[in-house]
């Protein structure tokens, strides 16, 4: 019998959240008013999720021991970020059921297997390059033109290990700033907005899709999600429809985050996936029936899912270093719904919080 085996997972289960952060964070907070217990696996010792978790071990994703002991005291696995050891996910998985899957996280954790995996089943994405070194990147540009984006391969977030390419810069020293040994090179689009659209499918088959989010960028990092997006209907509906494929393809158990480019003449391009829950997500926690975290609890215990649907228009904003101290006035604010992470130091560039504006749904 696999460890897949036994879909349903009572209230009183423990789940296994590899990941210590703000997001593992926020599902144990859901988990736990659904009556489950979390029990975190982190290098990090009293990070935000380990704060409000049952139980918790600290050691290296490399510690095979740690690992299989973990998995040992679950009911079921699953992550709060995607760069998870392939090796670590895999040993998991042999022990207790694993969502979503470690074929999963091996597709997203890796660009260039992210964009071919999305080419394959015929989703549509930006043209780009595989780049192996400096001496490849010329030939790279030249196919895909100017400007573009060089991204390392793997372990890349918040714009870290990418640089704009533009005609006549200098690409070994382009290859330095982006740092990764293997690289992807993408071309440039132009684009009207960004969204991104959640969605979550439990064992059953069952997939619930909230509305997509149009997204803000600042310095790289999230600034703002608003829902509605206020993009065209056919848009939306084409957002949706390519979010449901991804899920059903990759085989999903739990929650897939879906972040599109809409080009100017209304196409939706793929850029990345993330198989957690997902910052551009955070503003159901206030203005969806069911927030993703709940949804996330939800559909890796094998649950049916719960209403997605938005009930108040919402606006989520990031409060990133020092960003953070403005706290008291955001609580004055009788719209405005504060989630702080319990960060112990706030630096520039980190995430210590966000906070959602609800207005009635218009």
């Amino acid at each position: 019998m696999s460890a897949e085996e036994g879909q349903i997972l009572p209230p009183g289960s423990v789940i296994g959240i590899l990941g210590g952060g703000q997001l593992g964070r926020m599902s144990a907070l859901a988990a736990g008013r659904l009556g489950y217990k979390v029990h975190i696996f982190s290098p990090e010792k009293d990070g935000p999720a380990a704060q409000v978790s049952w139980k918790n071990t600290v050691a290296d994703y490399t510690d095979l021991a740690a690992l299989e002991a973990f998995a040992r005291s679950v009911d079921v696995v699953t992550f709060e970020f995607e760069n998870i050891p392939a090796a670590a996910a895999e040993v998991l998985a042999k022990v207790k059921p694993t969502r979503p899957a470690p074929r999963v996280l091996h597709i997203t954790q890796e660009r260039l297997r992210e964009k071919r995996f999305l080419e394959g089943i015929g989703v549509p994405v930006t043209d780009f390059r595989k780049v192996t070194s400096a001496a490849d990147l010329p030939d790279a540009v030249a196919a895909i033109g100017t400007p573009s984006i060089l991204k390392s391969a793997s372990f890349g977030y918040d714009g870290k290990g990418q640089v704009r390419i533009e005609a006549g810069m200098d690409l070994d020293d382009a290859w330095q700033k982006m740092g990764g040994s293997i690289a992807i090179l993408e071309g440039f689009i132009d684009f009207d907005c960004e969204i991104s659209v959640i969605v979550a499918r439990n064992p059953a088959g069952e997939i619930a899709l909230y509305e997509p989010a149009r997204n803000h960028h600042k310095h790289h990092i999230l600034d703002t999600s608003t829902v509605p997006a206020g993009i065209p209907a056919k848009v939306a509906h084409a957002a949706e429809a390519i979010a449901r494929q991804i899920a059903g393809e990759i085989d999903l158990i739990g929650l897939l985050a879906v972040e599109m480019f809409v080009t100017k003449d209304g196409r939706v391009l793929v850029n990345e996936l993330a198989p957690r829950p997902h910052n551009s997500g955070h503003w159901s926690q206030d203005g969806a029936v069911t927030s993703q975290f709940e949804q996330h609890v939800r559909a890796v215990c094998g649950l049916p899912l719960g209403n997605p649907a938005r009930h108040s228009d919402t606006v989520m904003t990031n409060l990133i270093g020092d960003e953070v101290e403005t706290w008291p006035q955001l609580l004055a604010d009788p719209d405005v719904k504060l989630h702080l992470y319990g960060k112990a130091e706030a630096r520039p560039g980190r995430k210590m919080g966000h906070w959602n504006r609800i207005r009635p749904k218009s």
